[in-house]
Parts: C-alpha cells; structure tokens; sequence
C-alpha cells in the first residue's frame, strides 16, 4: 500500500537531539566503511550505513493510550497509485511444478475460528474505507494480534476482542516524532518467541523524511506499555515494509522511492537486544538501487527476510537470508526463472560491521508471474456477477516478489525456508508457487517446489506458507472464480514425508465468502500472513481478507478478515 493517509502534522525536530548523536553516527560509519566495499558485493549496493534511532521512549499503557474517534461521513478513498516497476508478460508459459489434481481432503476442521477487523472499523474511527487491508496478525501464548490498514486489536486465544479497534497512529500518542503518531498504513505486527514481546510497526507517509516506527512491548501483554522508536529511511519513502525476527536482529525489507527517480530495495538490521530493554538502538541500512545497471532483476520488487519460527534460534555466526524471486518472462530483464538468495550479516559489537551480498541464484521449475490483466494492470480476477473488468481483483503477482512470510526454521543438521508466490499456473488461471529453501553451512538449495492450483476453474493466489515443528506445511489464501466462489478463504497443507511437491492432504475451508468487491480501486492483499503458535509449535493462525454480501452492500470495499487456527495430523 502507497500512502494512505498524508501527515498534516508540523514536524517537531529537536537540533539539540539530533546534533548529540552525529558524531556517535560518523564514528559508527567510519568504523564500518571498509566492510561496505567487500568484494563479494554487487554492484549498486549501497552501504553499510550505522545510525541511531532518531527518537525512543516507553509509552504507557496502550490500554491507557486506546481512544475513542467520532465517526464521520462515509467515504470512498481516491484510488492510490503505487509506484516502481510493473513487469509486462510476454504470453503465457507453462508452469514446470503444477499441482492440478487435488487429492481426497483429510486435512482436520479448523480450531479457532472468528471475525477479525473491518473496513467498517476504519469507517467508524476515521469517517471513510481504504484499500487495501494489508492483513497480518500473530499469535502469542495468551493472545493474537491483528493490523490492518488503519487500525488493529488485540483479542484472546478464542477471539474475544479485548482492546481495539484502535487506530495505528494511538500506539505511539506523544512520541518525539509526530509523523509516527499518524496512522499511515502498511502495518506489521510480531511475536518474538525468544524474548516473549511483541513487535508492532507501521511507516510514515508525510515527507520529506521518513521513518519506520517500530514500538516492542515492556512486557509479554500486548496491551501494556511499548519501548518506541523512530528509525530514520531518508528521503526514501519506504513502501511495503516486510519483517522478520532474527536472532538479535529485527529485520526490515522495504521497496523505496526518492525525491527523484530513486527506486531500490532498502534492506534494514535493528539492535534488537538494545530494542527489547528500552535503550538507545542502532540500525544499519543497505540500499539496492533498482536503477544501477543489472540490478532490477535480482530485486524485482521487494525481497523477505527470514523470520525464526520455532524454539531453535539461528547458530551464533549465521547470516540473515533475504529472498526475492525473478521471472524470464516477464520485462524486468531476468534471463531465467530463479530464487535470489542474499546474505545480510551484522555484528553489533561496539565499533559494529555489516555486509549484505548475493550469496546464489536458484533456478526454479517454470513460473509465469505476468497474469494477463486489463484494462489496468490490477484488474485480473473476475468475481460472480461483476461484468465489468475494472472491478476485477488484483493478483499482485506481476511484483515480481514473494508474497510474507519467509518462514524459517533450524533443524539442527540444515536450516529450511518456505516462502510463496501468486503466478499464472495455468492460461488465465491463479494459483500459489510454494517453495521449500534449505541452507547447509552457506550452501543453499531448492528442496522441493510446486504449483498449487487444482483444475476446478478456482483462482488461488495472496497466500502465506509455513512450517510446523515436524517440518508439515500449511498453506493459506484467497479463492474466487467468476461464477459462484465469492471472495473467500481456503487452505492446505501436507505432512514432511509425502510426496515432495504437493499440497496432499485436500483443501479446507476458513469462510466462504458471500459479497464482491465492487470499487475500481481494485487492490487485494497487499499481503496475508500465517503463522505458528508458540505454545505447542503445531498449529498455524492465518488472516486474509474476505467479503460477505452485508460488507458489499455498505460500501464498494466493505471488505472483513477472518482469523483462524488449524493443525495437520501427527504434530503434537
């Protein structure tokens, strides 16, 4: 999503603050700048750049900070228009992994099961809907918390709400940087099983700098207090922020734009053992410059850090894994269908060091990820008793990037990734690519791969994968066709021995939708967001998006989200 809502706010900047950590910041920098020329680097890779956090503080309570807004009018926002690339397809071309054949369902029911937030909260706070949702959502030992485009609540293990909806900008009421207070959008929630905190995030949108504000709970309750923090990205407005928790690192993906024609990758580290007890924080950013010559095609469109599931935390000396995909079929300029593998590694010692390289380029089976979309580029998917194609759906796939989260796990003798893409599985037809990644030592492979898209004329596509404990792996999405599957939720999955490639165990429901989505502003997604419980390390949470005919008739983007639970046979 590109800027929702634009700051109003007058930007407070105190000199006294900003001057007292220059020089600590130009002492850090010089200490890291021989590490920036590695020659290993690629070319048109910017940085290490070390600063501090320009602001940070502990918040009271967000129970304390939770506020009521006065509805107003209802309203239909502009259409937003998202910059960078937009790759062109070039006709389709078979997929080399396709799952057409769905097997016998014996995937279980879901658990949990229950309505999460709304465009109509957005309604009821601000007076107008905005598209789209960017749903996500985490789960803790005695919680699960949802953002979205412009609010978020916090709700127990069974779903009952016990704060929110609320709006984004509340949890950072009173910080020292007042465009973090605005409820901007692209917001990304966390749950750091290894320091039992939760991470809540979202960007700024007013300019001419901006900051990815980042706020980790003083306690395991999401509802009490947060260390907050402003981390500065420039002039570069950093859309699509994607993060993952590594070991003593919060890590930040962005798809950043300039004053100019800047465009590129910002790839950031935070001090997360400096985060999670409330103490000035250093970050460390790299900027891949979309426009250096070769580079496009190894960005695409945004990368995904690793995000650690499980108990294992990551070996002392392993780098981070960010992951972006490219397609030959497509304009960006990629010569073959591949997985992009970089390394981000940082030590946080007292004079830190940093480097990100492109460790390997896996070639994958076929894809296409250039759906054939009109009259726009975002009007793809058709729904039941919409003629016209401008009120088709978006499949994001032409963004030529996976699609959050990239879910990784420590396995002792290997560490594996499983990561997800929309693509055109068959002529006109969606459906998810997954992949399963594997690293022994810094050596990485495609472990398995495949297409899931059973020949039922049903589009599967925005979904989010992950892995349990014994290594299954659930799959979730969005599902819609053009005669009678409304907007809705499905999902699969398949146990760690069965036949590598396929989605086994069948399909099942979360909600079958009833409403379309009649705005022209076409979006869907931009994102989903499944997830582990960190209790028994089986059962995976997932949050989509969806429509009811109610939602339809409200508004033409009375769009709802659903979040559920499920477990495949034999994890306990």
């Amino acid at each position: 999503m590109h800027g929702i809502l634009r700051g109003t706010r007058r930007r407070l900047w105190l000199a006294g603050a900003a001057a007292a950590t220059a020089a600590i910041t130009a002492a850090i920098c010089a200490g890291a700048a021989s590490n920036s020329s590695a020659a290993t680097t690629r070319a048109g890779t910017q940085g290490p750049t070390f600063t501090w956090d320009v602001a940070h503080d502990v918040s009271p309570t967000l129970r304390d900070l939770a506020r009521d807004r006065i509805p107003g009018d209802a309203e239909d926002p502009a259409d937003e228009v998202e910059g960078g690339p937009i790759a062109q397809g070039e006709g389709y071309s078979p997929d080399g992994a396709l799952q057409s054949v769905m097997p016998p369902t014996t995937i279980p029911s879901t658990q949990a099961n229950f309505e999460g937030l709304s465009n109509q909260d957005n309604f009821n706070i601000f007076g107008f809907r905005v598209n789209p949702p960017d749903p996500n959502g985490e789960v803790g030992p005695n919680n699960y918390v949802e953002m979205i485009n412009l609010v978020f609540g916090v709700y127990d293990r069974s779903g009952n709400l016990l704060l929110g909806p609320v709006d984004t900008g509340t949890l950072w009421s009173g910080f020292e940087v007042p465009d973090c207070t605005d409820p901007s959008g692209d917001p990304v929630v966390m749950y750091d099983q290894f320091t039992d905190r939760w991470i809540l995030s979202q960007f700024t949108t007013a300019g001419p700098e901006y900051w990815n504000c980042v706020a980790v709970s003083t306690t395991s309750d999401p509802t009490g207090s947060y260390y907050r923090y402003a981390f500065s990205t420039g002039p570069n407005f950093p859309d699509y922020p994607k993060y993952g928790n590594w070991k003593d690192s919060y890590v930040i993906t962005t798809r950043e734009f300039g004053p100019t024609i800047e465009y590129g990758i910002g790839v950031y580290g935070l001090e997360k053992n400096k985060m999670v007890n409330g103490e000035p924080a250093r970050s460390v950013r790299f900027f891949l410059d979309g426009n250096a010559p070769g580079m496009l095609p190894l960005v695409g469109d945004g990368l995904l850090p690793a995000d650690v599931d499980g108990k294992t935390k990551p070996k002392s000396d392993a780098k981070i894994p960010i992951i972006g995909t490219q397609d030959d079929d497509a304009s960006y300029g990629a010569t073959f269908d591949a997985l992009n593998v970089w390394d981000l590694d940082v030590k946080w010692r007292s004079t830190p060091i940093a480097s990100l390289v492109l460790n390997t380029q896996l070639p994958t089976a076929p894809f296409d990820s250039a759906f054939p979309c009109a009259p726009t580029s975002r009007d793809c998917l058709p729904q039941p008793g919409i003629t016209n194609p401008a009120q088709y759906l978006d499949i994001l796939s032409y963004r030529q990037r996976p699609t959050f989260r990239l879910a990784y796990r420590n396995f002792a003798n290997y560490e594996t990734m499983v990561t997800n893409q929309s693509v055109e599985a068959s002529p006109g037809v969606a459906g998810v690519r997954w992949y399963e990644i594997r690293r022994v030592g810094n050596t990485y492979s495609i472990q398995q791969q495949g297409t899931y898209a059973p020949n039922d004329g049903i589009h599967r596509w925005m979904g989010s994968i992950a892995q349990d404990k014994n290594g299954d792996m659930g799959l979730g999405y969005s599902v819609v066709n053009g005669t009678d599957v409304f907007p809705g939720i499905r999902y699969t999955g398949r146990l760690a021995g069965d036949p590598a490639g396929q989605m086994t165990l069948g399909e099942g429901t979360i909600i079958n939708g009833s409403g379309v989505q009649r705005t022209t502003n076409s979006r869907w997604g931009d994102y989903t967001d499944l997830t582990v419980d960190p209790v028994d390390d089986c059962t995976f949470w997932y949050v989509n998006e969806y429509y009811t005919l109610a939602g339809q008739i409200s508004s033409t983007a009375g769009w709802q989200t659903r979040i559920a639970s499920f477990k495949l046979p034999g994890c306990a």
